[in-house]
């Protein structure tokens, strides 16, 4: 990080040399004094000094001393005040960027590129709300594109970080269009907005939004898992069913996410050979742990221990795992107990005290894009803060 930042103010220092170099150049043409200039060079050498004997506080407040603002410059000192905000020091970025602000000369585009920078630096700096003004004003009045959509974008991560999540869909819903990347985000807003109207008891609206967000992503697992919620509310478990078995065709990934409803949708039912039907069905298109296990108690409580040993042994042949071998233990030292054992076998205590270290602490879930991982389920990734990344680890040490 350090050499990182020491790089940076490298590239700032040969921007402001040329910056420099530019308005010696043009004083000369107009035949202005030689003093200044000498001065200007040696204050940028003064910096250079500081920059080379790795004291960056000092080398970029003498950039700033020695450097005018100016079309010339302009860039450079936006390139300072990003430089402020990287080191964490968003403080000195906005003196800066506000510094630009009050000069009248800029054009257009340029007081616009500062905004959106300043922008940046109360964001850092955890200022919101007058990042927002800023943001807001700048989609009123820039005439740019590219501002406008760097702007929102802003704007909606401010809004997202503060749970509006129906401004942050009202400022993104005309844009969808043109970026398709932004439907899955909208989406899981119109969840957020759902899961409140369920609090609140406005189900038909919680079901519009959910409907709407299906449409946005037709593979947003938690819209189909919150509509099979309100219909198994309803009293409606077959609709509740059909709802999830859309669920491996979205992404088979999320099998084991869906198993808690699909089975309590089927207990509701009074259903449970259709459950264990659907679970054969759901075997065969992704054998994971948790399927197998699932399979594995409605036979051990059916036919019993014996046979619940037999058939996940069979399975677990063909999709070995950790936490299928820890579930397979605890079967076999029960069938132990219940034909008359005094105590269970030393080795299969052994074995299983293994397994339960093994799977102690162990994650279950994991971001596919930055690999955050933890137990639970997250819908928004709390390190990269994508949605609909993190989904159940799967191999021999997951599902």
């Amino acid at each position: 990080m350090h050499d990182f930042m020491l790089l940076g103010l490298l590239l700032a220092a040969i921007a402001i040399g040329f910056g420099l170099g530019i308005r010696h150049t043009t004083r000369r043409h107009h035949k202005a004094p030689a003093a200044p200039s000498s001065n200007l060079s040696r204050e940028y050498f003064v910096g250079l000094n500081y920059l080379l004997n790795e004291q960056p506080d000092e080398a970029i407040n003498t950039f700033i001393n020695a450097l005018d603002v100016n079309s010339d410059t302009v860039d450079t000192h936006i390139a300072l005040g990003k430089l402020f905000r990287t080191r964490g020091e968003a403080d000195k970025a906005v003196s800066i960027h506000q510094n630009l602000l009050a000069r009248p000369a800029l054009s257009r585009s340029t007081n616009e590129h500062i905004q959106l920078e300043l922008a940046r630096d109360f964001i850092a700096l955890g200022v919101h709300d007058r990042a927002q003004r800023l943001l807001r004003s700048l989609l009123e009045q820039s005439s740019d594109e590219a501002y406008r959509y760097a702007a929102k974008q802003l704007l909606v991560d401010l809004l997202e970080r503060e749970k509006e999540w129906q401004n942050a869909f009202d400022v993104i819903q005309p844009i969808l269009k043109q970026h398709p990347g932004m439907r899955r985000p909208a989406s899981h807003w119109l969840c957020e907005l759902a899961l409140e109207e369920i609090e609140q008891s406005s189900r038909a609206l919680a079901k519009k939004h959910l409907k709407k967000a299906l449409q946005l992503d037709e593979r947003c697992i938690r819209a189909t898992l919150l509509l099979a919620e309100l219909e198994m509310d309803n009293g409606h478990y077959g609709r509740a069913i059909e709802r999830l078995d859309h669920i491996p065709q979205q992404d088979a990934a999320h099998i084991p996410t869906m198993l808690p409803a699909l089975q309590r949708a089927y207990v509701r039912n009074d259903d449970i050979a259709g459950l264990e039907k659907h679970l054969y069905r759901l075997l065969g298109q992704a054998p994971y742990t948790s399927v197998i296990i699932m399979l594995g108690e409605l036979i051990h409580q059916r036919d019993g221990v014996d046979s619940a040993i037999e058939r996940t042994g069979e399975w677990l042949r063909d999709a070995p795992s950790l936490g299928g071998l820890d579930y397979l233990l605890d079967l076999y030292l029960e069938s132990q107990r219940l034909s008359g054992r005094t105590s269970p076998d030393t080795r299969l205590l052994l074995l299983k005290y293994h397994t339960d270290a093994l799977l102690k602490d162990r994650p279950r879930h994991q971001c596919r894009r930055c690999g955050f991982a933890s137990d639970a389920l997250s819908w928004q990734c709390p390190s990269c803060r994508r949605w609909g990344t993190i989904k159940p680890i799967t191999g021999v040490e997951g599902e």
